[in-house]
């Protein structure tokens, strides 16, 4: 579903991302895991568009994307959320998920079905909501775009645990739907809880690509660059 591709990015003259290579497959759960400024939201803010990858090859859903403006890519059914959420404070819960609304199988019923809390609070302003239902929201209103891939920057931080199990269960749920679900993220709780693939980033490089059973082996790895 999505292929990424010796990726180089750039902050002006920082190169930030070096050679970057990785995969989601349909109905996949991939992690991207690492310490903070390694490179993950700079990876996923160069898949989607909104950093324009200086060299490299992004293949989505059979085609390169990786010159494309970012409304396109998110058309293409490409859906991102990423780490501040940017939702509507002002707008109603079903507001905002309107907001995200394109024609197909998403409708704001089935995003409830998905995240009931939002069901009790859909005509409550966005800012009067828990952290945890604006996360369930953000995550939400990239739903109702249809996206065959959803791109999740660390969904899990900041979260109560119970908070966390749930979207952990909505992820696999998702999963069980065949979208691809990309998320970068720092808890090995969280991570081990739903993927299938991991990728550990490094100063912008990935230093493992495996499953999560070969991660969960590796101790070296996981001590060296994940601090566990």
């Amino acid at each position: 579903m999505l292929s990424v591709r010796d990726l180089n990015a750039y902050y002006g003259r920082a190169h930030i991302l070096g050679d970057v290579t990785l995969e989601v497959g349909a109905g996949e759960v991939a992690v991207l895991l690492g310490r903070n400024g390694a490179g993950k939201s700079t990876t996923l803010k160069s898949i989607v568009g909104w950093l324009r990858p200086r060299s490299g090859e992004i293949v989505f859903d059979g085609r390169r994307i990786e010159r494309l403006p970012m409304w396109r890519i998110a058309r293409s059914g490409l859906g991102y959320v990423p780490e501040d959420r940017r939702i509507f404070g002002e707008l109603t819960v079903l507001e905002n998920l309107d907001v995200g609304r394109l024609r197909g199988g998403w409708s704001p019923e089935r995003v409830f079905a998905l995240f009931p809390n939002l069901a009790d609070a859909k005509d409550r302003p966005a800012s009067r909501i828990s952290g945890g239902e604006q996360q369930m929201l953000a995550i939400g209103r990239c739903l109702m775009g249809n996206p065959l891939c959803l791109l999740l920057d660390e969904p899990s931080e900041g979260l109560a645990p119970v908070v966390v199990d749930r979207l952990a269960g909505a992820i696999r749920v998702l999963k069980a739907s065949g979208v691809a679900v990309l998320l970068s993220e720092q808890s090995w709780r969280f991570a081990s809880s739903v993927a299938d693939r991991a990728y550990v980033i490094e100063k912008g490089r990935i230093r493992f690509a495996g499953t999560m059973g070969e991660l969960a082996a590796d101790e070296a790895v996981r001590a060296r660059y994940l601090a566990l």
